[in-house]
């Protein structure tokens, strides 16, 4: 598979912000210094694009050349504000329903659920842009297509963002095995985001309190519970169920 294209050195890079293109995320060396850094760091939080310090040993390791201590990956896709894609589906007389990904690191996870979002109607997938698996090309693959349609929102602050979506009125829902509430039981019609955790560790903390409820899945099998990705198309076409059912 073609690897993602990166820029290197700071001055591509800040040409690249000047064109509008749009960065995925950008690796700065630790310790680094110089002139033209602090401009990078503003561009970077204007534009509120991710960014980590590493060891020079992780650039060396994505290219030998001269990456005069900064790399930057490019986009492949384009990202928009949750909040706009919300209001959008609002005005146009439709009930919203967005997927939120808590702790998902899995590309092929996140490409797979991707693309049950897209099919089961879902108006936008909100990823962190910490701790969150890359849209790289092996998530485009995965998706089938579906992170090329489906608005793609993110977030420097999950938990932030999600009590803002529940103030704009959505029911925030997360879903666990553990939970005492079955899926069948909970009702689906209103505006919502669906948020997955991880399937190590389930739903970080600061997210669980921003919860609304918690429901499970009801099993009869052995095993522990689904995967990550077929799981959340389990829930998503029960959410369409119950909205095209005919009282």
């Amino acid at each position: 598979m073609e690897k993602q294209s990166f820029l290197f050195g700071i001055h591509p890079i800040l040409e690249a912000f000047a064109a509008g293109k749009e960065l995925d995320k950008i690796l700065i060396r630790k310790g680094l210094k110089g002139d033209y850094l602090p401009e990078l760091m503003a561009m970077i939080r204007e534009t509120g694009t991710p960014y980590q310090f590493v060891p020079v040993e992780k650039l060396n390791r994505i290219t030998k050349k001269n990456h005069q201590g900064v790399i930057a990956f490019a986009a492949l896709v384009s990202y928009s504000p949750i909040e706009e894609i919300v209001q959008r589906v609002f005005e146009a007389g439709k009930i919203p329903i967005v997927l939120a990904m808590d702790g998902i690191t899995d590309v092929r996870n996140l490409g797979a659920m991707a693309r049950s979002a897209e099919v089961a109607g879902v108006d936008a997938l909100l990823i962190p842009d910490k701790g969150s698996a890359q849209i790289n090309p092996e998530a485009m693959k995965s998706s089938a297509g579906a992170l090329n349609v489906l608005p793609i929102c993110r977030t420097s602050n999950l938990a932030h963002t999600l009590q803002e979506l529940k103030s704009a009125g959505l029911k925030i829902l997360g879903a666990t095995e553990r939970a005492d509430q079955s899926l069948y039981d909970e009702d689906l019609r209103d505006p919502l985001v669906w948020v997955m955790g991880s399937e190590e560790s389930g739903m970080s903390q600061n997210v669980k309190m921003v919860i609304d409820n918690q429901v499970k899945i009801p099993q009869q099998g052995k095993i522990a519970s689904l995967n990550v990705s077929a799981a959340t198309a389990v829930l998503l076409f029960e959410t369409q169920r119950q909205r095209n059912r005919v009282e």
